[in-house]
């Protein structure tokens, strides 16, 4: 079972933006934590890690509300940063899922 680059920085650009909180990025961040820990237990069934990628994603959309209570927002540089942490995750694991399918539940 392959564990996942420990060099990588989840959300770096969310984290360096002060237009996040950082504690909403944390959320965010653990939720993508989450499809990590599958896909780390060697899951490689595809419809599995959907479902998975689409419990992230519906979950980030329920966070949109308290990014707006915090003066925040997810948009295009919060759809970039995730985009770019799910593509080097699906990289990473050899996943053959396009970015776009894995985060297609996003209303952000």
């Amino acid at each position: 079972m392959k564990k996942f680059d420990s060099n990588y920085k989840l959300l770096e650009d969310m984290y360096r933006d002060g237009y996040f909180p950082n504690f909403l990025v944390d959320k965010v961040k653990n939720l993508v934590q989450e499809v990590i820990t599958l896909l780390e237990t060697g899951e490689r069934d595809l419809e599995n890690i959907q479902r998975k990628f689409d419990e992230m994603t519906l979950a980030i959309n329920d966070l949109e509300e308290e990014f707006e209570e915090n003066d925040s927002e997810l948009e295009t540089a919060a759809r970039e940063s995730i985009g770019e942490t799910v593509a080097y995750i699906l990289e990473w694991f050899d996943i053959d899922i396009d970015v776009e399918t894995a985060i297609s539940e996003r209303e952000w």
